[in-house]
């Protein structure tokens, strides 16, 4: 029986405190350094994918980034980020969605951040979809930054089968229309005390 993605997201943000899922972080360090890295200014439009309750969008625009959007398929995790953030998250966009058929702007975004969204994505199918949104919402010369588990990190994560990556295979997932900048691992720590293997990927659009 297939799983309603949604409905799964919907129960996980519902049963589980913001800082109590694996993934959680209070700042994205490595994802901030390599937005920086970009070198784009502070009026350019920057996408954090998956972004629900992630802390980005609050450090972005606490830095000083005037065009910040986030995308959930959670409500839940949006409303969770919304409160958190308070009178700022009006100039935030947010949509919920699931990315593989979000309308999105195009050609709109400077930056397309995902951290542990894409490595969900099992069929091929849906990468490709995804890789097309990508292409067609990006910028030419814009950033796009990918973040999934690395070829050390866990086989499952919230109860559902993922894909891991090395910067080959998951810069060879979107082609050479991308130019690899970039690439690192890094251990997360989690809340409950064990590490995952992330990988960086820092790309480029030509």
């Amino acid at each position: 029986m297939a799983i309603d993605k949604k409905e799964h997201w919907e129960k996980v943000y519902g049963d589980k405190a913001p800082d109590a899922v694996s993934w959680y972080a209070p700042h994205l360090e490595t994802s901030l350094n390599l937005i920086h890295q970009a070198n784009i200014n502070k009026g350019a439009a920057v996408i954090d994918i998956g972004g629900g309750e992630s802390t980005l969008a609050d450090d972005l625009l606490s830095g000083g980034y005037g065009d910040v959007s986030v995308l959930d398929i959670s409500q839940k995790a949006i409303d969770v980020a919304r409160a958190r953030i308070g009178k700022r998250a009006d100039m935030v966009h947010w949509y919920c969605a699931d990315i593989t058929q979000a309308a999105l702007p195009q050609g709109y975004f400077d930056v397309w951040h995902d951290r542990a969204v894409f490595h969900f994505l099992t069929e091929e199918a849906q990468r490709a979809r995804y890789v097309e949104q990508v292409m067609r919402s990006v910028k030419h010369g814009g950033y796009v930054i990918m973040s999934t588990f690395g070829p050390e990190g866990p086989e499952k994560c919230s109860g559902l089968e993922v894909i891991r990556y090395n910067s080959e295979n998951l810069h060879g997932q979107f082609g050479k229309t991308f130019k690899l900048i970039d690439s690192s691992t890094e251990l997360h720590h989690t809340p409950m005390g064990t590490t995952q293997q992330f990988l960086y990927c820092l790309c480029r659009m030509e």
